[in-house]
């Protein structure tokens, strides 16, 4: 059974603090928020209350009008009516900062399980200049709260951070917006869904395993092909003008240049030499999710190496092919791939 992604503990916490008034707030406020990834802030979706400080100013404003009243002193009415007319002003600009607010979610990256995957939101303001944002991932605690200024008439960019432990396709949490700006009596909030998902690779085995021999495959004359052995290919020729450098073979290079001898690169004249199958069976015995991390490893290897590679999974092979579109559709089976598709006793 796979661990739940963020989707699910989102779920979870809103279960959990469902009795109490601020798990009731949320849940009626993510009701009332369908999933998009471009956010205009209304008066619709902005929320508004007090917070700690403004409660205690609440109650300093009905002290010093009860001490007015009993001994009639006019400059406590005056204090008590100017304090009392800021707090009003305070309340106005707390919900215009967040008011006509653009948020946009460009299309995250994939990443690998494991790994902080980055989010990034783009904040735009069309008129005035706004202070005090704070962004965060809900239901991830006030800690990680990301805090920036908006200038008038332009664009503030924030990553957001979000660890996803388990591969699959994962949805993106509710982010939350807040300002308690300028005077902190008030926090105006607004909920955000934002409709994207982002692909998770397994994690790549480390220190990764060699690919075994069993591996190889043959070449058109029979001739067999050892797969990523020490990080070099089989085919070797001696280096020619306009070779790329990432072609030499270091390793021979340290021992032949010692020698005398001349630099040799990868023979890349037949692609059929270097051609290999990442195959699910040569993982064996490891379990399900340390093969696919073992097979995440040889895909980036062999990427890397520019070899032409295929990849051996139940029920959902991925055939011969390189580059960086081949690499990812292997990434992609990996990261989707079920154990339902597994055989007995594989």
């Amino acid at each position: 059974m796979t661990p739940a992604g963020p989707a699910q503990a989102e779920a979870g916490a809103a279960r959990r603090d469902r009795r109490t008034l601020a798990g009731r707030i949320r849940s009626w406020t993510l009701k009332r928020t369908a999933p998009t990834d471009t956010l205009t802030l209304t008066h619709r979706n902005v929320y508004i209350l007090p917070t700690g400080a403004g409660a205690v100013f609440a109650a300093t404003l009905f002290v010093l009008l009860l001490a007015s009243i009993n001994y009639q002193l006019n400059l406590g009415y005056l204090l008590t009516f100017l304090l009392a007319g800021s707090g009003a002003v305070s309340m106005h600009i707390t919900h215009r900062t967040l008011r006509g607010l653009q948020l946009h979610l460009r299309p995250p990256a994939d990443a690998f399980a494991g790994q902080a995957a980055a989010l990034d939101v783009l904040l735009t303001s069309q008129d005035d200049a706004r202070h005090g944002i704070g962004l965060r991932l809900s239901p991830h605690d006030a800690a990680q709260t990301v805090w920036v200024d908006v200038a008038a008439q332009a664009q503030t960019a924030v990553a957001l951070r979000l660890q996803l432990p388990q591969r699959g396709r994962h949805g993106v949490p509710t982010v939350q917006v807040e300002t308690r700006f300028p005077l902190g009596l008030f926090k105006a909030w607004a909920v955000w869904r934002p409709a994207s998902s982002l692909l998770v690779y397994p994690a790549p085995e480390s220190p990764a395993t060699l690919a075994p021999a069993p591996l190889a495959t043959a070449t058109h004359d029979g001739a067999a092909l050892t797969a990523l052995d020490a990080g070099e290919t089989d085919g070797v020729r001696p280096l020619r003008r306009g070779d790329a450098l990432n072609r030499i073979v270091w390793r021979k290079a340290a021992r032949t240049w010692a020698a005398g001898g001349e630099l040799v690169t990868r023979d890349t004249s037949s692609p059929a030499r270097r051609q290999l199958w990442l195959d699910w069976q040569a993982c064996h015995p490891l379990a399900p999710e340390d093969r696919l991390s073992r097979l995440t490893a040889w895909v980036l290897e062999a990427d890397r190496l520019g070899a032409r590679y295929g990849l051996q999974l139940p029920g959902e092979p991925t055939p011969i092919g390189h580059g960086d579109a081949h690499r990812q559709q292997c990434l992609q089976t990996l990261a989707l791939w079920r154990a339902g598709h597994d055989t007995v006793g594989a």
